[in-house]
């Protein structure tokens, strides 16, 4: 019988010595948490040291640490619903705050502590009720690393988009042009998705990673060189998103290695949310940069970006191992990263949520500029507007996550944030009222950014290592072949119908796909509202 390691001591007010009698008497059931409580004293915050006589620790068998009894009370473990314990197996079995006289032993409980160790006071079952935050998963050195070589690459993202954009554009004059190095970013997904899966699965997920930074690197210091021409443009764009491919997948499979599975949601909304706010803080600064000094410095700042990002998880070494695989050939591996989906049904499920997502968000993100001037009839400052307002509804939605669950397995914060896209989409095609549609963008941003957080939490909660990067890696090449056709679609549809349809359409396929997550039933035996795991 064990005590939970991060169980506080808690203790309530006290009681006559008739009932705390009868309480002890109560029957053996099921193990549960043994309560701490203080004889003659109240529980102690966190923090604050008991004041325990010496022959009262002696009597009790343990000496008292910080964060268990004041005012004079005396440490007893005890236990609501079962005979209190008369010894406890291993230190690791105690909670916070009391630790055996001996180490190995552990501490007894000695005369008439035995009989009647509630005497005078009323035990509570001590129960951590807290959900991982920020601040829990910011204080594991490793997650630290991960955080902050994620977010100084973001920062480098940012430079990078916005003076390839005006790059590209000023070397061919049109959209189309533009339109070349999204596509440009796409096909390498497509193309080496599965074959980074495979190498992120066979080999450690920080060297992928450093060396996926290497590489951008030296592309980035190589983009100033060949400004001048565009197919060498076009070349360095889809060299950049080839190094993403490998980079992303296995920051996904590095993440569970270095936080706990209940603080998962907490690790990707701080990943998250450090994306958000580096693109709403420096798009402006990345397009100053550019306008006052050219698109060079912004490409030597990426690059030196990626040198930081490398330094920072070089420190990482050891955090997460290779997996344990079979020696087969990586095109083998590689098929077995899509057998694994199309084998389990709730990655099925995922990968049929994901598809519709990107069919309807594809268009629906890219013709946002279309929405606002023929829709609604706004300028420029006003589509700045609804950009910030998607930026913040982003940036709050992890932070809201956190405070509401820890469980990526619960189907409603998985698949509801889709339900809300979906409304929000249908609201946009319907209106034209400029603050409604703004204040809808806003919902908006909440629902995508808590929407991905969960969906990649369950994700990793959900995959073991040897599989864990094919995954996520065929999850993102899914993804971005939705976001393809969608454009594509998208905008031929604005073109013939108008761009109210291309919205209702993709509302209803947020709808669809919401839907359809949350339809799925959760095997028996497990807690309402939670999927069955995946072994």
């Amino acid at each position: 019988m064990g005590l939970g390691r991060d169980l506080p001591a808690v203790a309530g007010p006290a009681v006559t010595p008739r009932r705390a009698a009868h309480l002890a008497r109560l029957p053996w059931r099921h193990e549960r948490a043994h309560p701490v409580a203080c004889l003659g004293g109240r529980a102690a915050t966190a923090g604050r040291p008991g004041r325990l006589g010496r022959a009262r620790r002696r009597r009790a068998g343990f000496r008292a640490g910080p964060g268990t009894c004041r005012r004079g009370g005396r440490p007893v473990p005890v236990r609501v619903d079962e005979q209190p314990p008369r010894r406890f197996a291993r230190p690791a079995d105690l909670p916070p705050g009391l630790v055996p006289r001996s180490a190995h032993a552990g501490g007894a409980l000695t005369g008439r502590d035995q009989r009647s160790p509630t005497r005078s006071i009323r035990p509570t079952v001590a129960v951590d009720r807290r959900r991982p935050g920020l601040r829990a998963v910011l204080a594991r050195p490793a997650y630290r690393r991960l955080w902050a070589a994620q977010t100084v690459s973001r920062w480098g993202d940012v430079f990078n988009t916005v003076a390839l954009a005006v790059l590209v554009f000023g070397l061919t004059g049109s959209g189309l042009g533009v339109t070349g190095v999204v596509v440009a970013e796409i096909v390498p997904v497509l193309l080496l998705a599965p074959f980074a899966g495979a190498v992120v699965d066979r080999l450690p997920a920080v060297k992928v990673m450093v060396a996926a930074d290497l590489w951008r690197m030296g592309l980035a210091l190589l983009l100033p060189l060949v400004a001048d021409s565009l197919p060498a443009v076009y070349a360095v764009a889809f060299g950049l998103s080839a190094g993403a491919v490998f980079f992303n997948p296995a920051s996904q499979s590095l993440l569970p290695a270095v936080v706990s599975d209940d603080e998962l949601i907490a690790g990707n909304s701080g990943l998250w949310t450090a994306a958000v706010v580096s693109q709403i803080v420096l798009a402006p600064l990345a397009g100053g940069m550019v306008a006052v000094a050219g698109v060079t410095p912004a490409f030597l700042l990426n690059a030196a970006t990626y040198a930081v990002s490398a330094l920072v998880l070089r420190g990482m070494a050891g955090a997460a191992p290779a997996a344990a695989v079979e020696r087969r050939s990586w095109w083998r591996r590689a098929l077995d990263g899509v057998g694994v989906i199309t084998g389990t049904p709730l990655l099925r499920l995922l990968a049929a949520v994901q598809l519709l997502a990107a069919l309807s968000a594809g268009a629906t993100s890219a013709l946002l500029i279309v929405l606002a001037a023929d829709h609604l009839g706004v300028e420029a400052d006003g589509f700045g507007f609804m950009l910030a307002a998607i930026g913040l509804g982003a940036a709050i939605g992890p932070l809201a996550l956190t405070r509401l669950t820890s469980d990526p397995r619960r189907p409603v914060f998985v698949f509801g944030p889709l339900l809300l896209r979906g409304v929000v989409d249908l609201v946009l095609a319907s209106v034209r009222a400029f603050p409604v549609a703004v204040a809808a963008l806003g919902v908006y941003g909440v629902g995508t950014s808590s929407g991905t957080v969960t969906f990649n939490s369950l994700l990793q909660a959900e995959t073991t290592p040897q599989t864990r990067g094919r995954v996520f890696a065929t999850f993102d090449a899914l993804w971005q072949f939705g976001r393809l056709l969608s454009l594509a679609g998208g905008g031929l549809l604005a073109d013939a119908v108008g761009i109210a349809a291309v919205y209702y359409l993709g509302g209803v396929l947020l709808l669809l796909a919401g839907g359809a997550g949350l339809a799925r039933r959760p095997a028996a035996r497990r807690p309402k509202g939670s999927f069955p795991p995946i072994r």
